[in-house]
């Protein structure tokens, strides 16, 4: 008797002590260091309840551009998709899609989910050279991040919230993958300071929340040793004159700019004069060739209808990308449309390489040089010849910086 006690007390015991493990393995730790940074908030996978479909569903109809359909979390197990490959091919899906056995020959999601992975351009050209971000800090203010996803995990040096919704975000894990992911990431080594903020919740957008956030990382920033500085910060939102707290935030960018940070946001216009937009692509083609490229498919139809002026635009990677779910930490998305929350990061990442390259670059340089070796390319629409650029050239613009140096 007292040895089945005995037993019963070691089996509860390894229990807990397994309990514990599993908990401590799934989840970041709260931890922080003596300067006050660290991981201060515990976040969990988001519980997306897998929806069983008879039909494939169609694009948002109350969306006039959109082609996509969003298939993530769901099950398609019972679905007749026969003949639906260009729908297929418009869709958007995760690593909880249960696909049906009989699949249109050219849709591989597999492998349409690994090619989108990789960055583009590119990139990992440089990234094989040692040019990865490795001691450049990029800052995100997006919202809440599954801290703990292993596509990222390594890079997080600091995690707070402010004013933040409490369910993980797709939006967060993806801006992540896109900056500093290890297979997805531009800057795959640099150092990631993120803050949890939503200047939205219960419909009401106050940016006052978002300039609280940047001034987080301001101070930061000057907690850290001089070789490991915040350079860049990435902030998938803008905002304009009109937006509560738009004076706040107006003057937190420009503290940031003092401090040597580059703040890249969907307002650039307007905080440094610079304009961008985001590229499309077909998820069957290479991201590495310009030749994949088209105009993304948001504004697709302004492009062709001539209702579009490009000039000095700097042109990056946008549509069907492949990220972190924030539904495991293991999970991954594939995103067939985009927007410029998805080009945002990009641009964050390569920054940092170009920090990397020239500690002393400045935005101003960095964007005149990545519109001088950006690519111009020519493409067939319906019988028509467009022409299409300046397309940002990651391995010609450090190459031009290495040269200056």
């Amino acid at each position: 008797m007292k040895k089945r006690y005995k037993i019963l007390i070691v089996l509860l015991a390894l229990t807990i002590i397994g309990g514990i493990f599993i908990k401590i393995s799934i989840e970041p730790n709260t931890s922080l260091n003596k300067n006050g940074i660290g991981i201060g908030v515990k976040t969990i996978p988001v519980n997306w309840r897998i929806k069983k479909l008879n039909n494939l569903p169609k694009p948002d109809p109350n969306s006039e551009d959109s082609v996509e359909i969003d298939l993530r979390s769901s099950d398609l197990s019972k679905v007749n998709v026969t003949g639906k490959e260009k729908d297929l091919l418009n869709s958007t899906f995760d690593s909880k899609t249960k696909w049906p056995k009989n699949m249109p020959i050219n849709f591989l999601p597999e492998k349409i989910m690994e090619t989108g992975k990789n960055p583009g351009l590119r990139v990992k050209d440089l990234h094989k050279l040692g040019i990865n971000g490795k001691n450049i800090g990029i800052g995100i203010i997006d919202q809440r991040l599954l801290v703990n996803h292993v596509e990222y995990k390594d890079r997080v040096k600091a995690y707070e919230e402010i004013h933040c919704a409490k369910e993980t975000s797709m939006h967060g894990s993806a801006v992540t993958s896109i900056a500093v992911g290890k297979t997805t990431g531009v800057a795959p080594a640099s150092d990631l300071y993120y803050i949890g903020q939503d200047p939205g919740i219960k419909d009401k957008i106050d940016f006052k929340y978002t300039a609280k956030a940047i001034d987080r990382i301001i101070d930061i920033n000057k907690k850290l040793p001089k070789e490991k500085k915040i350079r860049v910060i990435s902030i998938s939102i803008g905002w304009g004159p009109k937006d509560i707290g738009y004076k706040e935030v107006t003057e937190a960018v420009k503290r940031a700019k003092e401090e040597n940070i580059f703040v890249v946001s969907s307002s650039l216009r307007h905080t440094y004069g610079f304009k961008f937009n985001g590229l499309g692509r077909n998820p069957l083609l290479n991201p590495d060739m310009e030749s994949s490229y088209t105009p993304g498919l948001w504004w697709q139809k302004d492009y062709y209808n001539g209702k579009y002026d490009s000039t000095n635009t700097l042109l990056v990677p946008m549509d069907s990308r492949s990220t972190a779910s924030p539904t495991g930490y293991n999970d991954y998305a594939f995103y067939r449309e985009g927007g410029w929350s998805w080009s945002i990061p990009y641009i964050a990442g390569v920054y940092a390489l170009a920090c990397q390259v020239d500690p002393n670059i400045a935005p101003e340089e960095f964007w005149k040089v990545a519109l001088k070796t950006g690519d111009t390319i020519e493409f067939k629409n319906k019988g028509k010849v467009y022409e299409l650029g300046k397309i940002i050239n990651p391995v010609k613009l450090i190459e031009n910086l290495k040269a200056n140096l």
